[in-house]
């Protein structure tokens, strides 16, 4: 089996992609601002379609983005919401 540039490219963009998903998923873990820690989501949400597409699933990377990048986008809206955080204030 003789690998072919075509191969190895893609191979270099999974091994990229898997470390990049894996940085951000732990951000999400370790984050202490609850806005920072759902926008890390989102990245590790669309690497995650990416994946999919690169398996030839297009289906399922299109499904993932609208489903749970819009979900995740109302949870930013009821954190940010729900808090009780003044934001643009310099009161501690």
């Amino acid at each position: 089996m003789d690998p072919t540039i075509g191969s190895i490219i893609e191979l270099l963009i999974f091994v990229i992609l898997a470390l990049i998903s894996i940085v951000f998923a732990v951000f999400v873990v370790t984050a202490k601002d609850v806005v920072r820690a759902a926008i890390a989501l989102v990245v590790t949400m669309f690497i995650i379609a990416a994946f999919y597409i690169m398996l030839n699933a297009q289906f399922l990377g299109v499904a993932q983005v609208l489903v749970y990048i819009g979900a995740v986008g109302v949870l930013i809206l009821f954190a940010v919401m729900l808090t009780k955080k003044e934001f643009g204030t310099d009161a501690e």
